[in-house]
């Protein structure tokens, strides 16, 4: 008898852009054909031999059409499976810094050929503290950039 061995965990980056004028403000995005995904932070797998500061400015980009933030440091990295397939991931969370100049909120469709192509993104720069948490415990280590932005009924570590 064989065992299947074990998946290796998927590779993956997730973005904490942050605007800080005139106050902290966390990059966020609703799928306005998706509600029920809710509002998340750009993410996505980094692809071979890609490091995750170069990821997660791609990411960035693709998922919300930003460019010129700037990758201020890693963050944590988050070992959780995915919430529905439970397939295992390995999240490295970095620290951005928005560009000071655009507008508090646009929409995006992402371009290209990838799986998110044709996808609308409804983005804003949501204050800090957030409201609420974000899907997939995703503002889990927002504490960590700054105690006060631990979000109120989240996971924040």
């Amino acid at each position: 008898m064989t065992s299947a061995a074990p998946s290796l965990p998927r590779a993956r980056v997730a973005a904490y852009v942050i605007r800080r004028h005139p106050s902290p403000a966390l990059l966020v995005f609703d799928h306005p054909d998706s509600p029920e995904a809710g509002t998340q932070v750009p993410a996505g797998g980094i692809a071979p031999g890609e490091d995750p500061e170069r990821a997660v400015l791609r990411e960035v980009a693709e998922e919300t059409g930003l460019t010129g933030a700037s990758v201020v440091r890693r963050i944590a990295v988050d070992g959780r499976p995915h919430p529905e397939t439970g397939r295992p991931r390995l999240t490295t969370f970095l620290l951005l810094d928005a560009p000071p100049d655009g507008p508090s909120a646009w929409e995006h469709r992402v371009g290209g050929d990838g799986g998110d192509a044709g996808m609308r993104f409804a983005c804003r720069f949501a204050p800090l503290p957030l409201e609420r948490p974000l899907a997939d415990v995703q503002d889990a280590w927002l504490g960590r950039v700054d105690p006060r932005w631990v979000t109120p009924g989240g996971a924040g570590r």
